[in-house]
């Protein structure tokens, strides 16, 4: 089959367009177009085979219900009964809008569009390509997303035909949507009416408009065996094809564990993607990194979540790591699609970092131009077990001089450099209980223990490896005894490195 790609613009709707999709439906073809959340799979909802070739198309469960599209409202108690003075004011405040409610359903709505289901999903999209489509379908059109069952779900056309190009009759380009998550899905059909999917509508907006509603408690739990009442309740969905995990505490220990799970996962020679935000991108150092929007606006993290999960398909990762979202207002529907994407893989930040007793090393000389920014940089060569920020600091620093031209030269001998290095003060922001002071000699670590007491973490560098033995100091004197220097400091930090990767014991979380 060849899929027919039409561009739409939803300010200006060529109504030919919409005419000829519309007899696609109503002859029984399948047509994705665009809504306000994600693109969906229309077909016409009234007819069984329709339903049978959007199973087919997706790969999807046929006990996995479809959603009934319509347009307008008073079609609603043709698909719908037993309708309730709530929904209408739902209705009034909602619709068009991210909602989908769920009624039992009329005779009109054959079992192979509710998944066998006694009950009917119906929403009003928003969109206005949908609302023109689903009126030249005949009224009534059901969509679920338009891509292959468990996939991350299509905010763009492009996402529609990675997944469905050949199988379906035709595709509507209708740009990116606006929202980027599935509608919110009430259960209407008890007391008080039950969310069993957020969404962009959350609990708190519904009880501005009607009394009180419950949220199924397995939405963000473990995946129910029971039938499912809501499409995406009882299967694993929105999953990119690397293995996700949640990685779960607060927002400094949330990166603090991804760094490290990243940066062991890279050693092991994996391909590693990392789920960051605008607040947090800059902290992440290695892997393949995206941003998915601002915490201050998760409507953008919404918006980009399932484009971010595609992306990291294309990048061929192995694995993906995640920062956890708050489970309020919209956070509460990303975090329910990430669990999904996730197969409920979730570990907790302390776990990871309960390994980790130091996540900066900061090696301490007078002037920080020689020894310290030399140590630095042969360490940061070392192939170690855990990831460190890894900085040199001077006690003496009057202005910001780059290195010494004698232990530059004596580095650049040994494939080294250090020419982006700049002579920085030792300062409070340098002690701290994760950060490994390491002093070039006793007068140094003797002076930070003086001002900073036990909140400093300093030894000498031969100190903390079992050594006596300092290292010498080579300024004034001719470039041999920089090679000397140097020739020491490869011999200490070969050794450091044996005892960081020694008490870096980690275990499996």
């Amino acid at each position: 089959m060849e899929t027919i790609i039409r561009k739409v613009d939803k300010h200006n709707i060529d109504m030919q367009i919409m005419q000829e999709a519309g007899e696609i439906l109503k002859k029984g073809g399948l047509v994705a177009f665009p809504t306000e959340t994600v693109y969906g799979l229309g077909a016409n909802a009234l007819d069984e085979e329709a339903a049978k070739k959007t199973y087919a198309a997706k790969g999807r469960p046929s006990d996995n219900p479809l959603i009934v599209h319509i347009a307008t409202l008073e079609d609603l108690e043709k698909v719908a009964k037993n309708i309730s003075k709530d929904v209408e004011a739902l209705a009034n405040r909602f619709w068009p809008g991210p909602l989908t409610m769920i009624f039992e359903k009329t005779d009109i709505v054959p079992y192979g569009t509710t998944g066998g289901l006694d009950t009917v999903a119906v929403r009003m999209p928003s969109d206005p390509i949908a609302r023109e489509l689903i009126l030249a379908g005949g009224g009534f059109v059901s969509a679920p997303s338009a891509n292959t069952s468990g996939r991350p779900s299509p905010t763009t056309a492009e996402h529609v035909s990675e997944d469905l190009s050949g199988k379906i009759d035709m595709i509507i380009d209708g740009g990116s949507v606006d929202i980027g998550l599935e509608s919110t899905i009430l259960d209407m059909t008890v007391n008080p009416p039950m969310i069993l999917r957020p969404g962009a509508i959350t609990a708190e907006m519904f009880e501005e408009v009607i009394d009180h509603v419950t949220i199924d408690e397995t939405i963000l739990g473990i995946e129910t065996k029971k039938a499912p009442k809501a499409p995406g309740m009882k299967y694993r969905h929105y999953a990119p094809k690397a293995k996700l995990t949640i990685v779960e505490g607060n927002i400094r220990e949330e990166v603090l564990a991804i760094r490290q799970l990243v940066y062991e996962a890279i050693r092991q020679g994996k391909r590693v993607g990392i789920i960051a935000t605008n607040e947090t991108i800059a902290y992440y150092t290695n892997g393949v990194i995206k941003n998915i929007g601002s915490r201050e606006n998760e409507e953008t993290i919404a918006r980009n979540l399932y484009a971010i999960l595609r992306d990291f398909d294309a990048e061929e990762v192995d694995l993906i790591y995640s920062e956890s979202f708050a489970l309020q207002g919209i956070g509460k529907a990303i975090m329910n699609r990430l669990e999904k994407a996730a197969g409920h893989t979730r570990i907790s930040a302390q776990a990871v970092m309960k390994y980790q007793k130091y996540r900066r090393i900061v090696f301490l000389s007078d002037a920080d131009t020689c020894r310290g920014p030399m140590a630095a940089e042969m360490l940061r060569h070392k192939d170690l077990c855990q990831e460190y920020a890894i900085d040199s600091r001077g006690l003496v620093v009057l202005f910001p001089e780059p290195v010494n031209q004698k232990a530059e030269a004596v580095m650049k001998s040994a494939q080294m450099t250090m020419e982006n290095h700049t002579a920085t003060a030792f300062s409070e922001n340098d002690v701290a209980e994760d950060i490994l002071i390491l002093a070039m000699c006793e007068s140094e670590k003797e002076k930070v223990q003086s001002e900073y007491g036990e909140a400093a973490k300093v030894f000498t560098l031969s100190e903390f490896i079992g050594e006596e033995s300092g290292i010498p100091n080579p300024y004034g004197q001719p470039l041999n005894a920089y090679g000397e220097c140097m020739e020491r400091l490869t011999e200490t930090i070969d050794k450091l490195a044996e005892t960081l990767n020694k008490d870096a014991s980690f275990e499996e979380v």
